[in-house]
C-alpha cells in the first residue's frame, strides 16, 4: 500500500508541477502572439491526444511523465515551409524581450505556485511540534550554549548585528531560522523560557559546516524536540521487549536512570547496547515500575549496521502548537519562504560545484517519489508543502545557465540583448551538446544517490 501511495503521490506531484511550468510558457507565448503547436505533459509516445478547435493547439499526455514541453512555431524547427501569414507568429521572429518573457515564464510560474501553496498552508493553519528542546548531547553547540533541556525557544536574533528579535512559533520555524543562520555561518542568540525565567543563549552555528543530505544539521547543533512523553505503542511477539515484560501502553520515563525525552534519543541508546541489559523505568496503570530488557543484535535497515533492537513500536507525544496567519501575512510569509528556499538551493548548488558541499545533496526521482509518499501519508498540509518545495527546486533548476534548460536560452537572449547579435547556430549547437552532457551527469549522480539511499551502500 505504501508503494502505491508513493506512485500516486509522485505522479500527482510531477503532473501538477509540469502542467504549471509549461502553462507559464504557453500563456505568455499566447499573450505575445506566438503560435503554439503542441502542449505535452510527458515525453515519448502520446497516450492521450486531442486538438483544440478554438486555438488549434494539440494537447497530449505522453508515456514518460518526467517532464513536458510546449512546441511553438519556429522557422528553425519547421519540417516544411511556413505559410507567409503565420511567419509573424513564429517564435524566432519575436523581439528579444518577448523571447525572454516566454522562456522565463515557466520557472516564474513554479515560484508563483510555491508562494500560493505556502500561503495556503500558512492561512489554513497547521499543527506543529512546539519549540521545546530535549537535553542536548554533550559537546554540541546547544550544550555549550547552556541548554539543559525543557526550554521553550521564544525568539532569535543575530549576535553580531544586535538587530530585532524574530519570534519562534514552532519547531519548524526554529529549524528554518537556524538553517538560514547555519548556511551563512552566523552567530545567533536564542531567547528561551525556563521555569525560573527567560534567558538568552548565544549559540555558534558556524562550526557545524554546511547542511548535508545524510545528516540533520539540527542533530549536529544538539537540538531535538523535547517536552513530550514517549509510550510503547506495540510489542513484537518473541522480542526482547516482550521477554523483558514491556507492554503496550507503558509510558517510558527513564533508561538506565537517564530521563527519556524523545524517541530518537531512546532508540540511539538502545542501538549501542546490543546484548547488554538495560533498565527501563516505566509508568503503568498510574504507578512506576522497572523492567529489564536485553536488546537483540539486529541489522539496521537504514545504515546496514548491526545494532541493538528491542522490538517495540514507540509513540512520541510531543507538545504541539497551532500556527495560523491572516491572508496578507500568509502571502508575505509565502514569498519569504519561497525566496529563502530559492537562495538556499542556489547557494547549495554553487557550493557543490566548487566542492564545498557534498554531491550527496542531489536527489532524483526515486527520492522524490519516496518523499511524495511520506508527505501524502502525513496529510494534506505536508503534501502541499512538499509540492511547494519541489516546485521551487524545479524553478531554480530551470534557471541555471545550462544550455537545453530555460536558463541556457535566457543566457543566449541576454547576450543578444547586450551585443545586438544573436548567438550563432554553430555556438548554440556546441553549447547544447555541452549542456546535455551536464544534465546527463547531474541525472546520473542524482540516480546514484537515490540508489545509495535505497540499498544503503
Amino acid at each position: 500500500m505504501n508503494f502505491l501511495t508513493e506512485i500516486v503521490a509522485f505522479v500527482v506531484a510531477i503532473g501538477v508541477l509540469v502542467v504549471v511550468h509549461e502553462f507559464g510558457h504557453y500563456s505568455v507565448a499566447r499573450l505575445c502572439g506566438v503560435k503554439v503547436l503542441r502542449f505535452s505533459v510527458g515525453f515519448g509516445k502520446p497516450l492521450v491526444r486531442w486538438i483544440s478547435k478554438k486555438t488549434g493547439v494539440e494537447w497530449t499526455i505522453a508515456a514518460l511523465p518526467l517532464g513536458g514541453y510546449v512546441k511553438m512555431l519556429d522557422e528553425r524547427e519547421a519540417d516544411s515551409a511556413i505559410p507567409p501569414e503565420d511567419l509573424p507568429r513564429a517564435f524566432n521572429r519575436q523581439s528579444v524581450g518577448k523571447r525572454i518573457a516566454i522562456v522565463a515564464a515557466g520557472p516564474i510560474a513554479n515560484f508563483v505556485l510555491a508562494i500560493a501553496l505556502f500561503a495556503a498552508v500558512f492561512a489554513g493553519g497547521v499543527t506543529e511540534p512546539a519549540a521545546i528542546i530535549a537535553t542536548p548531547a554533550a559537546d554540541t553547540a546547544a550544550a555549550q550554549a547552556g541548554f539543559e533541556g525543557g526550554e521553550t525557544i521564544l525568539s532569535m536574533r543575530d549576535a553580531q548585528s544586535g538587530g530585532d528579535s524574530h519570534p519562534i512559533r514552532s519547531w519548524s520555524d526554529l529549524r528554518w531560522k537556524l538553517l538560514d543562520a547555519s548556511f551563512d555561518h552566523r552567530r545567533v542568540v536564542l531567547t528561551a523560557k525556563k521555569p525560573d525565567g527567560t534567558f538568552d543563549f548565544p549559540i555558534d552555528v558556524a562550526g557545524i559546516g554546511d547542511p548535508d543530505a545524510d545528516t540533520d544539521f539540527m542533530d549536529k547543533l544538539g537540538f531535538a524536540p523535547g517536552g513530550g512523553t514517549l509510550a510503547v505503542a506495540g510489542v513484537e511477539a518473541g522480542s526482547a521487549a516482550q521477554k523483558g515484560g514491556l507492554r503496550a501502553g507503558d509510558k517510558l520515563i527513564a533508561i538506565d536512570g537517564k530521563k527519556v525525552q524523545n524517541a530518537s534519543g531512546f532508540i540511539d541508546f538502545v542501538k549501542t547496547h546490543a546484548g547488554k541489559p538495560v533498565t527501563l523505568t516505566v509508568e503503568r496503570d498510574g504507578s512506576a515500575r522497572t523492567v529489564q530488557v536485553v536488546p537483540d543484535l539486529k541489522r539496521d535497515a537504514d545504515s546496514g549496521r548491526e545494532v541493538g533492537r528491542i522490538g517495540a513500536a514507540l509513540a512520541n507525544h510531543l507538545p504541539t502548537v497551532d500556527v495560523r496567519y491572516g491572508p496578507v501575512e500568509s502571502v508575505r510569509l509565502g514569498v519569504n519562504r519561497t525566496w529563502d528556499i530559492s537562495v538556499y538551493s542556489l547557494r547549495m548548488f554553487g557550493r557543490m560545484i566548487v566542492g564545498e558541499a557534498s554531491l550527496k545533496n542531489l536527489s532524483g526521482p526515486v527520492t522524490i517519489a519516496d518523499y511524495a509518499g511520506k508527505s501524502a501519508r502525513l496529510g494534506l498540509s505536508a503534501f502541499v508543502s512538499f509540492l511547494a518545495l519541489v516546485s521551487i527546486s524545479l524553478g531554480v533548476l530551470n534557471l541555471l545557465p545550462i544550455p537545453v534548460l530555460d536558463g541556457g536560452h535566457l543566457l543566449y537572449y541576454l547576450v543578444e540583448a547586450v551585443t545586438g547579435k544573436a548567438v550563432s547556430d554553430r555556438w548554440q549547437l556546441v553549447l547544447q551538446r555541452a549542456g546535455l552532457v551536464c544534465i546527463v551527469a547531474l541525472s546520473m549522480i542524482a540516480l546514484f544517490n537515490d540508489l545509495a539511499r535505497l540499498i544503503r551502500f
